[in-house]
């Protein structure tokens, strides 16, 4: 039984061995191709033996990705440029309306620096602007100028 066991071990250990052995042969034809074989021509053609090494595979090329890899890059690609792009519209858009907000305020304040008395429609009636009223929306419109006309300030990251 030992016996059985040992051979069937050398004979597994020699087999990874013996397929390397292979020979390759290599010859030219009348048409001056190239071929590569593991057995000489049949008709009579000088063959050279090739050396075969077999590496370890610590030189092999990166392995190709899968066609499914390669739909999944592109699709992740494709996402990351949309999310870019609507990042950009959004952008665009908050600085229109920042530049349209800063011309109203503008506005706004120049009328009420313009005018001693301003009048203003309520519930369908129309009244004058009481002198802390004024004041008070003249506040209001140079806030609203100073957060959209200037320079935009960082505002602190959301936690």
């Amino acid at each position: 039984m030992k016996t059985k066991l040992l051979l069937l071990a050398l004979l597994a250990a020699s087999v990874p061995t013996l397929s390397q052995a292979a020979s390759v042969f290599k010859w030219t034809d009348e048409n001056g191709v190239t071929h590569f074989g593991d057995r000489q021509p049949d008709d009579g053609r000088k063959a050279q033996k090739v050396d075969v090494r077999v590496g370890t595979g610590a030189g092999k090329p990166a392995a190709t990705p899968s066609p499914q890899a390669k739909v999944e890059d592109m699709e992740k690609a494709q996402a990351d440029q949309a999310s870019t792009a609507r990042e950009k519209a959004q952008e665009e858009a908050r600085q229109k309306l920042r530049a349209a907000n800063c011309e109203t305020a503008k506005s706004n304040l120049s009328i009420i620096d313009s005018n001693a008395r301003i009048r203003m429609e309520k519930d369908g009636e129309m009244r004058y602007l009481t002198p802390e009223e004024i004041a008070n929306q003249k506040a209001t419109f140079q806030k609203i100028a100073d957060e959209n006309c200037g320079p935009e300030k960082s505002q602190p990251a959301a936690q």
